[in-house]
């Protein structure tokens, strides 16, 4: 049996409604979203596939369906997750840091090399957004979750995306630390870029040494490896 890792079309409609209202912020919280008809035209599926990329968002939380009424935004945050046990200590962001790099460079890697045209250039989309918000000292949190999520289901594994709520918020608490350390905030520019590059080049070894680094960087920048390396 051939095994299809392409990216099922009401996976796609449900990533580009989730960027509309993430990223593009076409719709806001309590806007109701366009009619079957208009939306399946916009971007050009069936309404059969419309209706299941409904449905995942409804699984998210992040549009609503009020009936006789439409479909309504109601979240637009990216995998509202919390972990129940995370204490805030050095030794948890070290273990999410740590859970990072064994799963998010393969992740890369594997990106790089099946992710569709329209994946990639989603993925530069939002390498490009982070690199904005720090030059302008803003908010990156969100930014940041969308990049490394776009990689990770653009790894097209299955079971990345049961993973994807635990990766955003480990990228939240180093965010939020990062703010802290001017070095960290240095790097992830530069990290960013050679990982951008190497996703446009479809470089897959070079995109999984540069997610490595990366991520390297901010466990050193954040003086964690001492406790990693016990």
């Amino acid at each position: 049996m051939e095994y299809n890792r392409s990216q099922s079309l009401s996976d796609q409609a449900a990533d580009e409604i989730l960027d509309m209202i993430t990223v593009q912020k076409k719709f806001k919280v309590g806007d109701k979203l366009p009619n079957e008809n208009e939306l399946s035209s916009l971007l050009n599926v069936s309404r059969t596939t419309l209706r299941e990329a409904i449905k995942m968002l409804v699984l998210q939380d992040i549009v609503e369906i009020k009936r006789g009424k439409g479909t309504f935004v109601k979240s637009d945050e990216v995998d509202n997750f919390t972990l129940g046990n995370l204490k805030g200590s050095n030794s948890d962001l070290a273990d999410l840091l740590e859970m990072r790099l064994i799963i998010e460079p393969m992740a890369a890697y594997y990106a790089a090399k099946r992710a569709s045209d329209n994946e990639i250039e989603k993925i530069l989309n939002y390498g490009q957004i982070i690199e904005n918000k720090i030059q302008n000292d803003e908010d990156r949190t969100e930014a940041e979750q969308l990049f490394h999520n776009a990689i990770a289901k653009a790894s097209r594994n299955s079971f990345m995306k049961e993973l994807v709520p635990i990766i955003s918020k480990a990228i939240n608490e180093s965010v939020i630390l990062s703010k802290q350390y001017e070095k960290a905030t240095e790097l992830t520019l530069k990290d960013h870029k050679m990982i951008m590059d190497f996703m446009r080049d479809r470089n897959a070894e070079g995109a999984k040494t540069a997610m490595s680094l990366h991520i390297i960087h901010t466990i050193d920048s954040f003086g964690l490896k001492d406790i990693l390396d016990k």
